[in-house]
């Protein structure tokens, strides 16, 4: 997994008048938790914005005064009106532990059951997996080129053995629905003749969901 660096300073005072005087000069309190102890630094609140506001996932390499944590983002608070950071929490990551992280889920591929009229649905654009930091993934990928109307991708069909998907294995992440655009798939009709399979009649139930373009 890629990480980033983060520069901040330790920070020897945390009441709330600190608090309030870091963040009016541009600075965001935050803490390590999971290590011997909770370690308060402050960083710039620009040094946040390619962990924040982006869809990927990293770690994160926290630097303080020449010493170096390595940590994940556990939590963010943000000001209910202007949107600005407020306090970032962090968790010490190691080596040889392993790490529950929200991993996005990247879809590739153009299916044959969108180019038929069918409608894509991501159910669960993010998994849960837990692993040592160097078996953590990017982002899962999703192939959906060969996927037909009515085709189901589920947890099952992308376990692997790098890292484990804390979700129960019949949990779907992504399906092509019907819709009323939707037409046979002539190459299923070429293989099973005339009639076809009760899976790949031409499909003609409403759906509402709006075709998602990954």
């Amino acid at each position: 997994m890629k990480s980033i660096t983060i520069n901040g300073s330790k920070r020897e005072t945390v009441g709330k008048k600190a608090t309030k005087a870091l963040r009016d000069a541009g600075q965001v309190p935050c803490v390590v938790y999971g290590g011997d102890e909770p370690i308060h630094f402050n960083a710039p609140e620009l040094a946040f914005n390619k962990l924040v506001y982006t869809p990927d996932v990293h770690t994160v390499v926290v630097e303080l005064e020449g010493t170096k944590v390595m940590c994940i983002l556990q939590d963010i608070q943000f000001h209910p009106v202007t949107d600005r950071i407020l306090h970032a929490d962090f968790y010490q990551i190691f080596d040889d532990k392993e790490v529950m992280m929200e991993i996005p889920v990247r879809v590739v591929g153009n299916s044959r059951g969108v180019k038929n009229g069918g409608v894509l649905r991501i159910v669960n654009r993010k998994l849960r997996v837990k692993a040592i930091p160097a078996n953590l993934p990017d982002f899962i990928e999703i192939d959906i080129t060969e996927m037909r109307i009515g085709d189901i991708k589920t947890v099952a069909s992308v376990m692997t053995d790098d890292y484990k998907i804390l979700h129960e294995e019949s949990r779907t992440i992504l399906q092509v629905r019907t819709s009323r655009t939707a037409v046979a798939d002539e190459e299923a009709d070429d293989e099973e003749g005339e009639e076809g399979a009760e899976g790949d009649v031409p499909a003609t139930e409403t759906d509402d969901v709006a075709a998602v373009k990954e």
